[in-house]
């Protein structure tokens, strides 16, 4: 790829994510130009293949994102569920208690990934699909912890009567809100399962750069 290509490959996707970082208002061209550092023409040059692929719709002066968006996004779960699986397998394992992946959807977060202990005779049951508001249980606490302190978020019977959880956010992977878990019939030892579950979102997010 030239130079030239490869900046106009660089705008492109600044436009694409400056579209995405309106959330539910449409940018204006104006909006776009000054997000992206580029005049109002080159904006709507970039606008162009991004149209033709579905990526973007076009509503007169103002862009949202379009459609082809979400057969991309269909496509990043079940790869993030390939790189995540032997990672919860060896927390599940190291713990004796069931491990998870959840990633925020808006203002929910829904758990993608479950791996059970293989050696336990009594572990939680934990479906994946299973959706609660953030900010709710461990899970939904640690997609919103900021760094420093412990690094991870613990929590008693707030999802499920009887089940205790602890999580840790997984952080330095650009667009992905996420956080890897354990859950268990009564309580977790937090000193011991911390450090386990901000391991595993470590290594998760080395895996996933």
């Amino acid at each position: 790829m030239t130079a030239e290509g490869s900046l106009t490959l660089d705008r492109g996707l600044a436009l694409l994510q400056a579209i995405a970082d309106a959330g539910g208002e449409a940018a204006t061209i104006s909006e776009l130009a000054a997000a992206i550092g580029a005049s109002r023409a080159a904006v709507y040059r970039l606008l162009v293949p991004l149209s033709a692929r579905g990526l973007v719709r076009r509503d007169a002066n103002k862009v949202r994102l379009g459609v082809g968006v979400l057969r991309l996004a269909e496509q990043v779960v079940p790869q993030l569920r390939e790189v995540a699986r032997p990672v919860l397998r060896e927390l599940a394992e190291e713990s004796g208690a069931t491990a998870h992946l959840a990633i925020a959807e808006g203002d929910q977060v829904e758990s993608v990934v479950v791996v059970e202990p293989s050696w336990t005779d009594l572990h939680v049951a934990y479906r994946v699909g299973t959706r609660f508001p953030i900010g709710t249980g461990a899970a939904g606490k640690a997609i919103t912890l900021r760094q420093g302190g412990r690094g991870w978020v613990t929590s008693a019977g707030e999802v499920r009567r009887g089940v205790s959880g602890i999580a840790a956010p997984v952080r330095t992977v650009p667009g992905l809100r996420a956080c890897v878990g354990l859950v268990s019939l009564g309580p977790i030892k937090a000193e011991t399962a911390g450090p386990q579950v901000v391991a595993a979102a470590a290594k998760l997010a080395e895996l996933l750069k």
